[in-house]
Parts: C-alpha cells; structure tokens; sequence
C-alpha cells in the first residue's frame, strides 16, 4: 500500500515535533522535582540524548520529503527502520519487566498490556512499513530526481 508523500512528510514531521516537544517538557518536569527524579534524570540523559536525536531524523526527513529533496527520503526511511527496530525491543523489555515477580506488587494487566501493543505498536509498525514501500517507489524515486 503506498500512501501520498504530502501525508508521509506532514505525518512524521508532525509527529516527530510532537514526539520532542512531550520529552522536553518530560525532562523539564524532572528537573524540577525532588531528588530522586533528578538522580533518574542524570542516569538517564544519554538514553534521551539518543532518542532526541531518533526523532529529530523524523522531524528532518519529514521536512525533506515535504520540500522533496533527496535527502528528506533516506532520513525518513533511516527513521522508520529505526523504529520498526526500536519499538519491538523497547515493547519486549517492558513486558518481561511486568513479568518480573515483585511480591508487594498488585497483580500484572496482562489485558492492558497487550491491548497497548496492539493499539500502538502494530499501527507504528504498519505506517513505517508502508512509508518505507512508498519511499522506495518507481514514482516516488522520479519525483525526488
């Protein structure tokens, strides 16, 4: 399925800004906090620094595909792979974390759990892919050149 470049730039462009934008208010809500949020916050800015940088490649290929510039398709297929790489990892690493027995823990949403992946993952998953086949495209190689 191959969908119209205006929506595939629009779409990652948006989303991406949108993406940036909660993780910087995220991290400055941690700033703010007590001690403990701060300490998170510290042990963790590599992992936001990457991911800022996983979803400025969005917001750039996104613009890109927008203006048609050639560029503009290889960072937003780069993006997609990236996610369609990421999100799986990230799903199965929170998952086994609700595996883990914690005894003063109340019982695991298995339901809830699972119907996130499906109404966030597979979606995600189903966008990139069709953003890559559209990307990749006879027609859409023609309009980048």
């Amino acid at each position: 399925m191959e969908l119209p470049l205006a929506f595939i730039g629009w779409f990652f462009a948006l989303t991406s800004v949108g993406a940036l934008v909660l993780g910087a208010a995220l991290i400055f809500m941690l700033a703010q906090a007590g001690d403990l949020q701060r300490r998170y916050l510290s042990y963790s800015y590599l992992n936001d620094m990457v991911l800022a940088a996983v979803w400025l490649l969005g917001l750039f290929g996104g613009i890109g595909v927008i203006r048609l510039q050639p560029w503009g398709r290889y960072l937003l297929e780069l993006f997609c792979w990236s996610l369609i790489v990421l999100l799986p990892l990230s799903t199965a690493s929170r998952l086994y974390a609700l595996k883990q027995p914690n005894p003063d823990a109340p019982p695991v949403n298995w339901l809830g759990a699972i119907a996130g992946i499906t109404l966030i993952l597979i979606p995600v998953l189903a966008i990139c892919a069709a953003a890559i086949i559209t990307l990749r495209s006879p027609e859409t190689m023609k309009a980048f050149s």
